[in-house]
């Protein structure tokens, strides 16, 4: 199992559970018959870079990346020299309006990862082109319990819920030390109805920050 091993204890029940067997075997049938996205070495690799005890912000989203080269398993990211996806760009537009900060030159997460920000979708594999093709197979139930893990936990975690399926979490999310940013999905389609100018990274900060955690850098240059 390609996940931390903090991750692989907290979810041990997860992974033996029938559900998550049905799972598996839906997206092995998937695999077989079609692309699916990421590939399958790289399905958990926001549950690989992000341990349990590191995880200080949950930015959570739909589903993978649909297209080619896209998805490699962080919400939001493409590998650096993949051309930056519309909703990846938004994120940008609003990390500028919200710090300042320049817009970066590729897509690439992964140091947000390394920095305790849990780069998860609600679920984490798609077919090829056709986006939320993989809902209702048992992803849910998969992250549903990596946050009601995480809301478990004594330390502040702030959960960052972009879009319908993320903001459906936010009823697992019950412990009062941790705080909940929501908003519509950076997508083009919902980025103008409450994404662009929710500030969700100084919030991030400042609330790291009034726990007595180190802020985010969140500058990918």
């Amino acid at each position: 199992m390609a996940v931390d091993e903090s991750w692989e204890q907290v979810l041990q029940p997860e992974f033996h559970a029938p559900y998550y067997l049905r799972l598996q075997e839906f997206v092995r049938q998937e695999r077989s018959q079609h692309e699916v996205f990421p590939p399958e070495n790289e399905v958990f690799t926001a549950l690989r870079l992000t341990s349990f005890q590191n995880t200080k912000v949950v930015i959570l989203g739909q589903d993978p990346y649909h297209r080619i080269h896209q998805a490699h398993g962080l919400s939001f990211s493409v590998r650096d020299g993949v051309k930056i996806p519309p909703s990846l760009r938004n994120i940008f537009t609003e990390l500028h309006d919200d710090l300042g900060i320049a817009t970066p030159s590729h897509g690439d997460l992964t140091s947000w990862a390394t920095q305790g920000v849990l780069l998860l979708n609600t679920t984490l594999t798609v077919r090829q082109g056709e986006a939320g093709s993989h809902q209702g197979h048992g992803w849910e139930t998969f992250t549903d319990a990596v946050i009601t893990a995480l809301n478990q936990r004594s330390e502040c975690c702030v959960f960052v819920l972009w879009g319908a399926p993320a903001r459906k979490k936010k009823g697992l999310i019950t412990s009062p030390q941790h705080q909940v940013i929501e908003s519509a999905h950076p997508s083009p389609l919902s980025a103008r109805n409450g994404f662009f100018g929710s500030k969700p990274f100084s919030q991030v900060n400042r609330t790291l920050q009034s726990a007595g955690h180190d802020p985010i850098s969140w500058s990918l240059l």
